[in-house]
Parts: C-alpha cells; structure tokens; sequence
C-alpha cells in the first residue's frame, strides 16, 4: 500500500483549553478547523461538538448540523467522520452506586445515532469498549452496538470500529461472523487510553495481526506517541490520524497552533517513510464510500 488516508481528529470529548488555548469549541471554529485540515493534506476530519457556553462535550444534533453544513457548503469531497461514542458513560453514585452519579450520559442507543441518521456524514463511529474511565464506565453492550450499525448501514453510512483493547477485536470478529459487522471493516486502533492499549511498536502489531481479513485500518495514539504512531502506523501497513482530540503539542514544548499544523507535519512523517497521503476520492475508492459529486 503506497497511499494512506490521514485523518484530523478536531477536538475530541476531553481536550480542554486550558490544555492549549487554541482548541475549536464552537460550531464555527471547528468547521473551519475542518476545511483548514483538509487543506493541509487530511483525508478525512473526525468531529467532536461541544457546548459553546459550557465547552462540554455535546450530543446536540443542531450543533452537528451547523458543523456538517459549514464544511459542505465549501468542500463536498472532504470526508465527514461524526463520532457517536458520546453517551455511554455511567456515572455510580457515591450513595448508592445503582444510582447514576451526575457524570452519567448512558441513553438508547437509537439516541446515540440521531446526529448521523438526519446528517448522513460519510463515516460514523461505532465504539465497541466496554472500560473503566477514571471512576466512571464506558459501556457498549452487545445489543446496543448491533442497534447502532444497523442504523449505521440503514442510513448508507460506514461504520468506523473503535478498538481499545484485545476484547474489543474479539467482538468484532464475533460480530463480523454474526453478520452484524460487513465485511472488510474500517477499524482504529486506539492506544494510550488508561486500562486500554498501550502505545507500543508491539501492540500496534498484535493488534494488528488480530483483525478480520480485508479490514482497512487506523493505528493512533495519544499524547507524546501521537506523532511516532503516524510513522509507525504507516511503516505496519495502516492508516494514519493526528489531531487536537489526540494530543495538544506540535513538538516537545510547542502547543500545536491548529489542527492544520499537526496535519501538515503528519503528512512529512508520511512522505519521510515513502508513502503518500490519498486525496479524498482515493480514499472514497478505497473504502467504497458514496461519491462527492
């Protein structure tokens, strides 16, 4: 494989701006920060929305809609990736831990998909992690993910499997002998998440040499791997993401400016170990994504 896709991950559910200032919190800033990737060199934005008052993460479909709107109305080939991880956390209370504590955002799954099903972004997000999240839980039930990929595909749009640890390729491979799953699936690995995988040459591989036949896949990792994954992600025969949800430096020191500047150095890692960053219709062939025009 000589062409990777590269994906910006824009702002994420946990980046703050007392981390760097310069993150996008509104509507307006990160579609901007969108349509500046993309002319920086990246295939495809992966979208976040926050709250613009509160800067909390957010599941409201309007804010999705501003966001979408804004980058269609200047770039139809650029590649819209909305999460839906939001909404599967479960807070215990301390009084009584059958109690949702009021970090709890666990709703139907149904609700979850809302924003893909009326926006029809190219790519959504399917989390398959169940896992400890400081004192709280990320929980994915098997039933609810098999009611959000059936919407996924229903609407014509594919999944992206989030994988943070080796149980979470084994539902996969379940899912994909079950049906649930189509073939060939777009996978992320994703590393650096506390109880999750580690970032590691050594699990990127194992992970790696775990997934199903044909799945074209995304090794990434957080924080000081955010840049060497891209190398060796590529180098493994993977795809590649850098972004402000990922890690908040541009090098050792330097708070990154943008999103821009991190995909414009991710695309010299990429050229620097001989392989090229795909255009956006590259990448739609390549996953058998609907065309832009």
């Amino acid at each position: 494989m000589s062409s990777v896709f590269l994906t910006c991950a824009i702002t994420g559910n946990f980046t703050t701006r007392a981390q760097n200032p310069n993150l996008p919190i509104t509507p307006e800033e990160i579609a901007t920060a969108c349509l500046d990737a993309a002319k920086a060199g990246a295939t495809i934005v992966h979208i976040h929305v926050r709250d613009p008052e509160t800067e909390k993460p957010s599941m409201e479909v309007d804010l999705y809609r501003q966001v979408v709107e804004r980058i269609r109305n200047e770039n139809r080939t650029l590649i819209i990736n909305l999460t839906c991880g939001p909404g599967g956390r479960y807070h215990p209370s301390d009084a009584d831990p059958a109690v949702a504590g009021p970090r709890t955002n666990l709703v139907r799954p149904e609700r979850r998909v809302e924003h893909v099903v009326a926006l029809r972004p190219d790519i959504a997000t399917l989390d398959l992690n169940t896992m400890v999240f400081g004192n709280e839980v990320v929980i994915n039930t098997l039933d609810s993910i098999r009611v959000m990929a059936a919407a996924m595909y229903d609407a014509g749009i594919r999944p992206e499997l989030e994988l943070f640890d080796s149980g979470d390729i084994a539902i996969l491979n379940a899912l994909v002998r079950q049906g649930t799953i189509q073939p060939d699936p777009l996978c992320s690995i994703v590393m650096g998440v506390n109880y999750g995988f580690v970032p590691s040459p050594e699990t990127l591989l194992y992970a790696r040499n775990q997934l199903p036949a044909g799945s074209h896949w995304t090794g990434f990792a957080t924080s000081r791997w955010a840049f060497p994954m891209v190398a060796q992600t590529v180098v493994a025969g993977g795809h590649a993401r850098i972004g402000m949800e990922d890690a908040v430096y541009l090098s050792r020191g330097q708070l990154a400016p943008d999103n821009a500047a991190m995909v414009e150095k991710a695309r010299r890692i990429v050229d620097d170990v001989g392989f090229k960053v795909a255009s956006c219709e590259e990448a739609r062939d390549m996953l058998g994504l609907r065309s832009s025009n």
